[in-house]
């Protein structure tokens, strides 16, 4: 498609409007014809009332953290929308009806200033966390408003730290300074849509008068400042995101001088334990692997500069198969979550008396995984998750002692005495094996009949999990459906070189994984074409959209999430700039003909039958641009293609901000799916 003239696409530019009234009006519309449509199917307002039980169940696991030896939650429910920001004791929590202190009611202080608040977070001032920088998104954006709030008063400190919206950032050093990265005004922002600045902000000062620091380029993707206790001494440094995989970081000494951390920039600062800077490899560095993590003492790159290379260490070497997915630190905790052959595990690392790095296994391996669900910055206790596809999970808290204590577990959502889950794998068109997962009945009939939602994401380093999920399990495991979760390149199942395989000019390769397995769905003849579906989301998305127009006749049904869609602009879109070191550069002439190969908003043809495809979208999603998804619903509707469409007005990248809207994004998708592929 080098000849492409992309002048014909001109007018559907009028979708990128965001808040457009033409194009607010063509989402009304659509959704207006999406909700009559499902909605008049009988299984909507069943599977609608099984969902909502679920999601208001006010007895789930909920999302924790633990900060200062209590536990934080974030509640939302019918009563609370927008809900409530509270804490309580680890001994309260274990208890069935634990007894929460309300922090914030987001309820009431949206009504009060008439703001459509989302929580977005917060920052805790350590070490009595008595003050707390509150992030307010308005809808769900990511872009949020930042403000300083006393919870001994109850209330927004009048004289705090407070900035207007932007995609910014403050990190406490004490009660009088902070680091801030924010919009400072023209030229202060990349061209990705984040702070190229970072500054020393003292509490009374104007921000915009606020101490420079560092300045990255406006070509990179961002800058920030992070702040690291190390007993009581606290250690500043600047991260230089130069795009999403390359960065340097500098340490800022008593002097406020950077000295930089002396290593390549795909050798990523993960923070500061007990004065040893912890770096993670993604490229191979020297005799260093990519996936290794390395220690590197503070003192040295201080004192020694480039010659501190001398005095690194290895504290985690990569195996076959055996990879680093997550790295959590505090002042007294260093756990690493392992990938091991895609099934996760938590490895607790520390120096032993020989001054060597000890890693001890903390979680027995079974076919579920372990994750770290929060780590307490300041205490000692660390909060595990256990999980697997049928299993409810279970939250455990980790001591200092390596002893494992049950907190919590989740209901159990649906029936899955008679379920399954099995482990295939299959080759992808040169050569590499794709592993996934298929969870079902036992004894599932192989006639080729069976609905079956294949999920997939491949990128951005992103792993795939497996774990419980109990909407879909009531919604679609119960009631027959089979659900396929696969494990495609582009993920970081098998450390970052399973991710670079498919960069830039290598992308189509993670469109040939997915339909690799989907064709071997097909010759296990556990489905086939009329009764597969394929769902993603955000760069899912794209992978969904992609394979849809390269093998329409493999897929009866295609959710498609929060999309990237149009690939020739789409690093003109919001944070679409940030992205060119996964996808590429459209402006350059190699990248654009393979972006065009597969670029799913120009590879419609009006020729082709498609599924009817469903495309869901948030108007306050100022990550990945609303337009991509409008603008390919316009084009496959003016191209005579069945298409349905959904814009949910608020929740941003997420999707959905409050219950209700969450309910209904679910039922919409379960009853398309049900409706394409086959009845319960």
């Amino acid at each position: 498609m080098s000849g492409y003239d992309q002048s014909q696409d001109a007018r559907y530019l009028w979708l990128e409007d965001v808040n457009g009234v033409q194009a607010l009006e063509f989402a009304r519309k659509e959704n207006q014809m999406t909700l009559l449509h499902l909605r008049r199917n009988p299984l909507f307002a069943r599977l609608e009332g099984e969902i909502r039980e679920i999601v208001l169940n006010k007895d789930k696991l909920l999302n924790v953290s633990i900060r200062g030896g209590k536990i934080y939650n974030f509640w939302q429910d019918d009563q609370n929308p927008k809900g409530v920001w509270r804490r309580t004791s680890v001994q309260s929590y274990k208890k069935s009806k634990p007894e929460w202190e309300i922090l914030i009611d987001i309820d009431k202080l949206a009504k009060k200033e008439n703001e459509n608040w989302v929580w977005r977070g917060s920052s805790d001032l350590l070490p009595n966390r008595e003050r707390s920088i509150l992030y307010l998104s308005r809808g769900g954006k990511d872009a949020a408003v930042i403000r300083e709030y006393d919870w001994k008063l109850g209330q927004f400190v009048t004289d705090g730290f407070q900035l207007p919206e932007s995609k910014g950032s403050i990190e406490w050093i004490d009660q009088d300074h902070v680091l801030v990265g924010t919009d400072f005004g023209p030229g202060t922002m990349t061209t990705s849509g984040y702070p190229r600045q970072v500054r020393s902000w003292k509490r009374g000062d104007d921000f915009k008068k606020a101490r420079l620091l560092y300045e990255c380029a406006e070509s990179d993707m961002s800058a920030y400042g992070s702040v690291s206790t190390d007993g009581e001494k606290k250690h500043l440094f600047i991260r230089r995101n130069i795009n999403f995989y390359s960065s340097e970081t500098f340490y800022l000494n008593s002097n406020y001088n950077l000295v930089k951390i002396p290593v390549p920039e795909t050798v990523h600062f993960e923070g500061l334990y007990k004065g040893f800077v912890i770096l993670n490899v993604q490229n191979d560095f020297g005799r260093y692997l990519a996936g290794s993590i390395l220690s590197l003492p503070l003192k040295s790159i201080v004192e020694k500069g480039q010659k501190a290379l001398e005095d690194i260490e290895i504290v985690f070497s990569p195996m076959q198969k055996v990879f680093v997915d997550e790295v959590a630190l505090s002042e007294t905790n260093f756990i690493l979550t392992v990938s091991d052959n895609i099934l996760r595990k938590s490895v607790k690392i520390s120096r032993n008396l020989n001054k060597d790095w000890h890693q001890e296994v903390v979680t027995p391996m079974q076919q579920g995984s372990f994750y770290i669900q929060s780590i307490d910055e300041s205490g000692r206790d660390s909060i595990l998750l256990k999980t697997d596809f049928l299993t409810p999970s279970t939250q455990m808290l980790l001591s200092p002692s390596s002893l494992l204590e049950k907190l919590r577990s989740a209901p159990a959502n649906f029936d899955s005495s008679d379920l399954q889950y099995l482990r295939y794998e299959v080759k992808s068109p040169d050569g590499t094996m794709i592993p996934y997962w298929v969870v079902s009945k036992k004894g599932l009939e192989l006639n080729g009949r069976n609905p079956t939602v294949l999920y997939g994401y491949g990128g951005f380093l992103v792993s795939m999990s497996t774990a419980y999920r109990g909407l879909m399990g009531k919604a679609w495991l119960e009631k027959g459906g089979v659900y396929v979760l696969s494990h495609l390149r582009g993920g970081g199942e098998f450390g970052p070189k399973w991710h670079e395989a498919v960069l830039k000019e290598n992308r189509p390769k993670v469109f040939d994984d997915f339909i690799a397995v989907a064709e071997d769905l097909m010759a296990k003849k556990i489905t086939s074409p009329r009764h597969l579906g394929i769902w993603g989301g955000s760069n899912g998305g794209l992978l969904v959209g992609a394979t849809m127009v390269k093998r329409p006749d493999l897929f009866n049904a295609v959710i498609c999430e929060v999309p990237l869609l149009d690939m020739l602009r789409y690093h003109t879109l919001f944070a679409g700039a940030s992205w060119m070191a996964e996808y590429g550069d459209p402006e350059d002439p190699k990248m654009r003909d393979v972006i065009l190969s597969y670029s799913p908003f120009q590879n419609l043809n009006e020729k082709t039958k498609y599924p009817e495809m469903f495309v869901m979208t948030s108007t306050q999603d100022d990550r990945v641009h609303p337009g991509h998804a409008r603008k390919l619903v316009a084009k496959m509707k003016d191209q005579g293609h069945p298409v349905l469409y959904y814009e949910n007005t608020e929740g941003g990248h997420g999707r959905t901000s409050n219950p209700e809207s969450e309910i209904l994004w679910h039922s919409m998708q379960w009853t398309y799916f049900w409706e394409k592929l086959g009845h319960p």
